[in-house]
């Protein structure tokens, strides 16, 4: 088992990665024998891990409820957020209780979120099962749930108490759930590191295979990347906002489409794109570095072209809704190399335009 620790002065926790490690004892931090705990999972995930996690859980002596939500990015809405909050008083839990995230990227943001607001704040642990949880949306605390008008709009900042990363959750991954996470993957080696990026061009196709030496030190190498990130810039003031890469123009594709008729890692693998040909079109990004992004991208399985019936000009409303945009100006993440992004803003609208047409 690996361990990493993101450091937040009295709110630093452990992400703990290994294969099969829900077992091990004392690995659910920071819950002890007589806590009080709510499990929230979704109805695909219940049917394969719930039992055995809750026999993990109620075997480490902990008093143990469950949620199950409906499973799917078009359920996570204030709805479903007061599904967990209901059950909660239902069942009296206090302040003292802890939930803990059992799924992908959908039910840790639900469930962060419901413990960020729930009487005022309680601790939760993120258990995440897709690759995509495990590589980015388990790590950094940021929680919330869709507006029909925007992606991630209703949130907080909420730090989980651990982060447990059982790899063998991955081998019930649906194929098309693996992809979709290793675009996340890729936008770590994009923004952050060059040799990364060299790595995954090599192993990539091992690496779809789960291979057992391999997915761990990928999994590791993005945990810490992440963490690094948390720990210098918690809450999105500064270069945090780099992991955004792609997901401006991938989120007006997840909102325009319908939530989960894209899958999130598929949205920001064409939004990659098109943020790389914006840049190569300012001329930051050397034409060598952007044909081998669109390669590896390619190479994954990942798509490039956004949604056939999304004309250029309507990604233009969702874009100006987005979380960076300051004083009516979008902010867009930039590659300038492999392995280094900046943030620019006062961007030619028509460029922005033309490197959305190029790939529909």
């Amino acid at each position: 088992m690996e361990k990493i620790k993101v450091v937040l002065g009295k709110r630093s926790y452990p992400i703990s990665i290994g294969s099969g490690i829900i077992q091990e004892d004392n690995i659910f931090f920071p819950l002890k024998p007589g806590n009080q705990a709510m499990l929230i999972t979704n109805k695909t995930l219940a049917n394969l891990f719930k039992d055995k996690v809750l026999f993990h859980l109620r075997k480490s002596g902990i008093k143990v409820d469950q949620v199950i939500l409906s499973d799917g990015e078009q359920f996570k809405t204030l709805n479903e957020l007061e599904v967990i909050i209901s059950s909660l008083l239902e069942k009296r839990h206090s302040r003292d209780t802890t939930l803990i995230a059992l799924g992908g990227g959908v039910i840790g943001d639900l469930t962060g979120f419901a413990a960020a607001i729930y009487q005022r704040g309680v601790k939760f642990i993120q258990i995440p099962t897709t690759l995509l949880s495990q590589v980015d949306a388990s790590v950094g605390g940021k929680t919330g749930v869709n507006h029909v008008l925007g992606k991630n709009m209703i949130g907080s900042f909420w730090q989980p108490s651990s982060v447990v990363i059982d790899i063998d959750f991955l081998k019930k991954l649906p194929y098309n759930e693996l992809i979709s996470g290793i675009a996340e993957v890729i936008k770590y080696a994009i923004i952050f590191d060059e040799k990364f990026f060299n790595w995954l061009e090599e192993n990539i196709e091992n690496l779809l295979l789960l291979n057992d030496t391999l997915m761990p030190y990928c999994i590791k190498k993005c945990c810490e990347l992440k963490a690094k990130i948390i720990s210098l810039d918690e809450r999105e003031n500064n270069f945090r906002a780099l992991l955004n890469f792609g997901h401006t123009y991938g989120h007006a594709i997840e909102a325009h489409s319908g939530y989960g008729n894209w899958l999130h890692g598929e949205a920001i693998s064409v939004g990659m794109v098109m943020a790389s040909r914006t840049s190569e079109m300012m001329g930051f990004l050397k034409k060598a570095d952007y044909e081998r992004i669109l390669s590896l991208l390619k190479k994954t399985g990942l798509p490039i072209k956004g949604p056939k019936n999304m004309s250029a000009a309507s990604y233009l409303p969702y874009m100006m809704r987005d979380k960076k945009v300051i004083s009516g100006e979008i902010r867009l993440v930039l590659p300038i190399s492999i392995g280094k992004a900046k943030i620019y803003s006062g961007i030619d609208k028509n460029i922005i335009l033309n490197s959305i047409k190029y790939f529909q």
